[in-house]
């Protein structure tokens, strides 16, 4: 279920690396409540599109907004505009294809260093937001452990968990599903439908996990080329594509 209200919005985005343009005028709007799957094959835009919204790569132009922080693309990144970039990185939580854990962190820790960093909440105040958040992705035994001694699977979901904790409006997920073995496959994306189905939370994934798209997306991107070449409901894009492009890839992945 959705609702009208649009918490991302993306217009005419372009990036190029040195004279290469991985982006070609990509425009997007996601709604709350709406979990937006992107696919295609490697090197189509789709991790640049994720990073551009979070301003981890800076694009080279269009307009991002989420959640009303409104930025441009260009210009130097003044005391106002890092500000800016700050709070729309708290409203969209973001989820990398490695993890990212800081190795020398429990999963506790590494859950509450955003609420203490990023929003200022005491400590306590952060441990309370952290072992829900932890207990929500079923790892509240796992809060004293290293990621060390974590399988994939596990990091993966303490990275989750870590997103969560900053209570964006929404969580942007790049090749969520990547941990090693179908165990810790599984676990991640029960985490994510639990997200979708109990949580309603706006998520934009980055995915070749057809399966979770079918049962989960309300809208499906195909990238091709640093474009959207179509988009559509899952009904739509596995039944009536409308592109060979779009079919071969689903016929290679499915």
């Amino acid at each position: 279920m959705t609702d009208g209200q649009v918490v991302v919005s993306v217009e005419d985005l372009h990036k190029y690396f040195g004279d290469l343009e991985v982006v070609r005028g990509v425009n997007i709007e996601v709604h709350l409540g709406e979990v937006v799957v992107m696919f295609g094959r490697s090197g189509a835009g789709k991790s640049t599109v994720l990073r551009c919204i979070n301003f981890l790569e800076d694009p080279t132009s269009g307009v991002v907004e989420v959640d009303g922080i409104r930025l441009e693309a260009g210009g130097h990144r003044t005391r106002s505009k890092r500000e800016q970039i700050r709070q729309l990185r708290i409203r969209t939580g973001m989820v990398f294809q490695q993890f990212n854990l800081f190795p020398h962190m429990t999963a506790l820790e590494n859950v509450m260093e955003g609420p203490i960093s990023v929003k200022g909440l005491h400590t306590e105040q952060a441990r309370g937001v952290a072992t829900a958040v932890l207990d929500r992705v079923g790892l509240a035994d796992k809060a004293d452990q290293y990621p060390i001694r974590l399988s994939g699977g596990q990091q993966q979901r303490v990275a989750i968990a870590r997103a969560r904790a900053l209570e964006p409006q929404g969580l942007v997920l790049d090749e969520p599903t990547t941990a090693r073995g179908p165990e810790g496959f599984g676990e991640v994306l029960g985490v994510m439908k639990s997200l979708a189905t109990e949580m309603h939370m706006t998520m934009i994934v980055v995915t070749h996990e057809m399966g979770f798209a079918r049962e989960v997306a309300d809208r499906m991107m195909f990238f091709h080329e640093g474009v959207i070449l179509e988009e559509g409901p899952p009904e739509h894009m596995f039944q009536h594509t409308r592109f060979p492009e779009t079919r071969r890839f689903l016929d290679a992945v499915l």
